[in-house]
C-alpha cells in the first residue's frame, strides 16, 4: 500500500483547437472537415470530463495554438480547469515543458484527446502506479505510441529525438527508461482514433453513440 501522504497526480490534457481542416486531417476522407472537427471537440470534452471526475489532482488543459477557442473557454467555465497555452516546438518539447511546469509540485499525468477508452478508472490506475513508487507510468497505444505518460520528474531524454506519430515511440521510450534505470508501469493498453478505420471501430464500440447519432456518421 502507498503511504498515506503519497500525492495523487495532477492531470494535464493536451488539446488542439477543433478547427475544420486543421485537426483530424486523416479522418477527413471519411467524415469531412466539419465532422472531423466536431469529433475532435467531442473527444476533448470526454477526456477533460473524465479527468475532472477521476477526483485526482488539479486538471489543466494545455491548448494549441492558444486558449482562445470557445470550447476551451467553455470547459474552463463549466469544469474549472486551468487553461495554459502549449509552448513552441515539436511534440516532445511541448510535453517536456508541460512536465517541467507541473512536476515542480508533484507527480503529473499527461494525456491527449484521441483515446475514447481513457476513463477515470484508467487515470486512477496510472496515478496509483506513481503513488506506489514507480518513477513513470505509460499507457501504450495499439499503434505503437502511448496515450498517457506520467512522471515524478521531468526528464528530457524521454522526449528528445523521437519520431512522433510512428509505430516505435513506446518501444524507444522503454529503451530510454531502461537506460535511466527507472521503475515504470504499464497498467493498460488502449487504442486511439487517428485513422479512417478507427472511426468504424469507435462507432461499433458504442462509446460515443450520441455523437454518431447527432452527426449522422
Amino acid at each position: 500500500m502507498p503511504p498515506a501522504e503519497a500525492q495523487h497526480a495532477a492531470i494535464a490534457v493536451f488539446a488542439k483547437a477543433p478547427v475544420p481542416g486543421v485537426v483530424k486531417t486523416r479522418l477527413i476522407p471519411v467524415l469531412g472537415a466539419e465532422r472531423a472537427a466536431r469529433l475532435q471537440a467531442a473527444m476533448i470534452r470526454r477526456v477533460v470530463t473524465a479527468a475532472v471526475e477521476a477526483g485526482l489532482g488539479p486538471v489543466s488543459m494545455w491548448c494549441w495554438p492558444d486558449t482562445a477557442h470557445l470550447l476551451f473557454q467553455d470547459l474552463h467555465a463549466r469544469l474549472g480547469v486551468e487553461l495554459r497555452s502549449q509552448c513552441d516546438g515539436d511534440l516532445g518539447q511541448r510535453m517536456l515543458h508541460c512536465f517541467a511546469s507541473l512536476c515542480r509540485a508533484g507527480p503529473a499525468l499527461l494525456v491527449g484527446s484521441d483515446c475514447p477508452t481513457l476513463d477515470g478508472c484508467a487515470l486512477r490506475r496510472a496515478s496509483d502506479s506513481l503513488r506506489a513508487g514507480a518513477d513513470a507510468v505509460f499507457l501504450p497505444a495499439e499503434d505503437g505510441g502511448y496515450v498517457l505518460a506520467g512522471l515524478r520528474h521531468a526528464e528530457p531524454c524521454l522526449f528528445e529525438g523521437l519520431q512522433w506519430g510512428g509505430s516505435n515511440v513506446m518501444a524507444a521510450t522503454r529503451a530510454r527508461l531502461e537506460r535511466l534505470a527507472w521503475r515504470w508501469a504499464e497498467p493498460l493498453r488502449l487504442w486511439d482514433v487517428d485513422r479512417p478505420e478507427d472511426v468504424e471501430r469507435l462507432r461499433v464500440s458504442g462509446l460515443m453513440s450520441e455523437w454518431f447519432l447527432e452527426n449522422g456518421a
